[in-house]
């Protein structure tokens, strides 16, 4: 039960403003709506910061991250601003540099497996029938395999494994859960009342899926991209911590990975290893706001809810959540025994 206590003042109805855009209001003005989220953009803002990094980064980083020198494990200082490792390379270098090797990774398996997933689960949505069920049992052929697994057998097979051929496994292996998505929202939005005009009227088949449909989807495409790029990021990471990539390749793991190879708790050099997982957490805590952004922009109930409690806020009104009261059984001396009752029972 939720109690509403307000501050010297009657509790009264507050009136919120709609934020869903009116039939009239421009197609382009209702997409903005993604960006007066906070939680969108404050994801938008910390994920363009790695991007940016990402692409200058070779340029901007001080030191060749695989370049030893004299300064062997320093903290640190002016001349190195994250301090060094046990061979004197310079932390902020790898993290700069790193910083590509994660976003490429993760970005090409997210791109792989959303072609793939929307391909399969738009086409299987569409045609139903033999062509539905087929493809269902593909989906569901892939939904079973384990993917982390997977790759750590073909990276230990392959002469030569990269974070590309991770990217690439994780992009072949990982659509299954967005196609099934998919195909059910295409199941529903092909009887729509707009596409059977369409179809009606004359209009092709690609017309019918790329113009009427696929937009319909764009909120789903998106979610499923944000978290296939935080499914590659954090197996990349783990792959490259447990040692199966090879460590002359740079990430955020590869630096994890020395520093657990070097004791780097044990011997107090938490300059190492803090920085780079401060970085993880960042870029994940950056996809989640993201999706939290959509699905508050997809789902008119989640702003509705947020844009009650901001103006509830504004009033004075303090929300206090507690338990849903009992109505206890009175005892049996205050009871009130009735004589015909009494006389029934007997």
């Amino acid at each position: 039960m939720v109690d509403w206590t307000l501050d010297d003042q009657q509790a009264a109805p507050v009136e919120v403003e709609e934020t869903d855009a009116e039939p009239g209001r421009p197609r382009k003005r209702k997409r903005l709506l993604f960006l007066r989220n906070g939680k969108a953009v404050t994801g938008l803002v910390i994920l363009g910061f790695f991007v940016v990094l990402a692409i200058i980064g070779p340029w901007i980083a001080p030191y060749d991250p695989s370049a030893s020198g004299p300064d062997l494990l320093q903290p640190p200082s002016w001349e190195h601003w994250l301090g060094t490792d046990h061979l004197g390379r310079d932390i902020l270098s790898q993290i700069i540099v790193g910083t590509r090797g994660v976003l490429v990774v993760s970005f090409v398996a997210a791109f792989a497996a959303t072609l793939i997933g929307a391909v399969v689960g738009i086409t299987a949505g569409y045609l139903g029938g033999a062509g539905d069920e087929t493809l269902s049992a593909l989906s569901n052929v892939f939904l079973v395999i384990p993917q982390l697994p997977l790759i750590i057998i073909v990276a230990g097979q392959l002469p030569t494994t990269g974070g590309l051929v991770v990217a690439l496994v994780i992009g072949i292996t990982g659509w299954a859960w967005g196609a099934r998505v998919l195909r059910a929202q295409t199941l529903s939005l092909r009887r729509r009342d707009f596409v059977e005009a369409a179809r009606a009227s004359g209009e092709r088949t690609w017309r019918l899926v790329f113009v009427e449909i696929l937009p319909n989807l764009t909120a789903i495409l998106a979610a499923g991209f944000i978290g296939t790029v935080t499914f590659a990021m954090l197996s990349l990471i783990t792959l490259s911590f447990i040692g199966i990539l090879p460590v002359s390749e740079w990430n955020w793991g590869t630096i994890l990975f020395w520093a657990q190879n070097n004791l780097a708790l044990q011997r107090g050099a938490w300059w190492w290893f803090v920085p780079a997982g401060l970085c993880i957490a960042l870029l994940g805590m950056a996809l989640t706001f993201i999706n939290f952004g959509i699905d508050e922009f997809v789902n008119p109930r989640l702003r509705s809810t947020g844009a009650n409690a901001k103006a509830l806020k504004r009033r004075g009104v303090r929300p206090r959540v507690g338990f849903t009261p009992v109505v206890r059984e009175a005892p049996a001396k205050a009871r009130e025994i009735d004589p015909t009752a009494k006389e029934a029972a007997a």
